[in-house]
């Protein structure tokens, strides 16, 4: 298997399944392998043992049944890949974090909008946080099927990094076409007009050297007096993939990830992509 092949964490729920499918149709589409994994615990909800044989017995053919179900899915969707899996005996973070070590990208999925609790678990976002390669965020009920790219940018030194990773994924994809958006707010007593031009400046700046090498993709920009988070929630319901920066590197994963990225994962009606580079 090689350094950029796609690692999918699965857990037999419906989140996981869609979470497949997305990484199966992504490695089909980068022409790379896949490895799905599975890290579980020897207990069993709701259940009882009359030994510690029949609980390590019953809780290896569950994780075995859930292995072999995204596998048969994975090859499904995506006949023409290499898919291995592994079940690991442990915590679901470190063990997706350890096999994503030589990774390009992992994906998680995110919790189902009818699901109870929050919408984004602790192990997505311990994962989209720290995770050694880019991350994407699977949700059911999305629509990945759409070849609209979708690329938040701010004015970081690393959003033409960011540009560049959505342009790749846009280059990958039948008829596609990408869509660059930046928004702000607006200071008390300023001109959003001008802070518009300047920041509509910045963004064609940030696309030009990725248009010229990918001249065939079309494009389309976007200055947006407004919340970002607001406007990413209502770009990605018409887009098949959203793609954002990564955080700054703070030690905890809700500053690591930003209020931007938290409420993107939380709320977005596409999968998202965290594009990282690999140091």
């Amino acid at each position: 298997m090689n350094g950029r092949h796609i690692v999918v964490g699965v857990n037999g729920k419906a989140s996981s399944t869609a979470a497949v499918r997305w990484a199966a149709a992504e490695a089909q589409l980068r022409r790379v392998d896949l490895h799905v994994v599975l890290a579980y615990q020897w207990r069993i909800p709701g259940r009882t043992f009359t030994s510690r044989g029949e609980l390590v017995r019953t809780a290896g053919e569950h994780a075995t049944a859930i292995l072999h179900a995204a596998v048969s899915e994975a090859r499904s969707r995506a006949p023409d890949i290499e898919v291995r899996a592994s079940a690991v005996v442990g915590e679901p973070v470190p063990a997706l974090l350890e096999a994503a070590a030589g990774a390009g990208l992992l994906v998680v999925g995110g919790r189902d909008r009818g699901d109870p609790g929050p919408m984004l678990g602790v192990v997505t976002s311990q994962v989209a946080a720290y995770a050694p390669c880019s991350v994407a965020v699977v949700r059911p009920g999305g629509h990945p099927d759409t070849n609209l790219v979708v690329v938040g940018l701010d004015d970081s030194p690393a959003a033409s990094t960011t540009a560049g990773a959505a342009f790749e994924e846009a280059a990958r994809r039948t008829s596609p076409a990408l869509h660059a958006v930046t928004a702000f707010t607006a200071p008390r007593g300023s001109d959003p007009r001008t802070i518009a031009g300047e920041r509509r400046r910045s963004l064609m700046a940030q696309l030009a050297p990725w248009r010229d090498k990918f001249p065939e993709i079309p494009v389309t920009v976007g200055v947006v007096h407004a919340d970002a988070a607001t406007v990413l929630v209502e770009k990605s319901r018409r887009a098949g993939l959203v793609v954002l920066g990564a955080g700054d590197g703070a030690d905890f994963e809700a500053l690591q990830l930003g209020p931007i990225r938290l409420h993107m994962l939380h709320h977005a009606e596409s999968p998202v992509l965290i594009a990282r580079t690999r140091d």
